[in-house]
């Protein structure tokens, strides 16, 4: 038990926390997975907790979980977030605060919690995903909530990276383009795979592998991964 490493994953009912999960449990990680509406597990390697991620009670509850049941946090993925894709002037307040909520509130007070936990082991890894619209911005994809949020997700990640980087914790991201996941259940593929240099939309598997390699590359801190196709690089 002491040996097993333990990661949290954040919105890991589906689509990329779901593949998070099973990928950090393929390589022998316990995990605690959070969302609002995950289903109930309680295995030897893997327990959920559900709730809203934005509420500092919950928050603490995926964390000391962790503890309760595993003995330490080694990796917190910070997948939860929200989409809302509107022009910048029909956004209402309700959009504005469950957006930030989630994308800046959820990320505030588990990674809080998390550090916290990995400061007295002295060892610890955060990455947190983000998107590449933070960067790329596209017309045909109005996107300003979500470049408010995840982009200061983004800016975050390099600060804490420093902030904590002589004390044996790692803060990482990695940055998706346009992924399949259930978030894309329509029939505009094409297009969307259209935005990516490589030609083709990511996989949930495209996404883990990235985690995986920030995940087991000690020498690395402060980075946002792009895992979108080309998408970052241009068109």
């Amino acid at each position: 038990m002491e040996s097993r490493k333990v990661a949290v994953v954040t919105g890991g009912s589906q689509g990329i926390g779901e593949g998070l999960a099973a990928a950090l449990r393929g390589i022998g990680y316990a995990v605690v997975a959070n969302s609002r509406s995950i289903a109930p597990a309680d295995e030897p390697d893997f327990v959920t907790v559900a709730g809203d991620i934005s509420d500092p009670a919950v928050a603490e509850k995926v964390v000391t979980t962790a503890i309760e049941k595993f003995g330490r946090i080694d990796t917190l993925v910070n997948n939860a977030g929200i989409f809302v894709g509107k022009p910048f002037t029909e956004y209402t307040k309700e959009d504005y605060d469950r957006v930030v909520q989630v994308n800046l509130g959820g990320f505030f007070y588990v990674t809080q919690q998390a550090i916290s936990r990995m400061l007295e082991q002295g060892s610890g890894h955060v990455v947190n995903v983000t998107t590449t619209l933070v960067e790329y911005a596209n017309s045909g994809l109005p996107s300003a909530l979500a470049n408010l949020t995840k982009g200061g997700v983004s800016s975050v990640t390099k600060s804490l990276a420093v902030e904590y980087a002589g004390r044996g914790i790692r803060v990482n991201a990695v940055s998706p383009g346009h992924i399949k996941t259930p978030l894309h259940a329509g029939n505009n593929h094409d297009e969307l795979a259209g935005q990516h240099p490589i030609g083709r939309m990511g996989t949930v598997e495209d996404i883990a592998k990235g985690v995986l390699y920030l995940e087991q590359a000690p020498f690395v801190t402060g980075d946002v991964l792009h895992v979108d196709g080309g998408q970052s690089a241009g068109s």
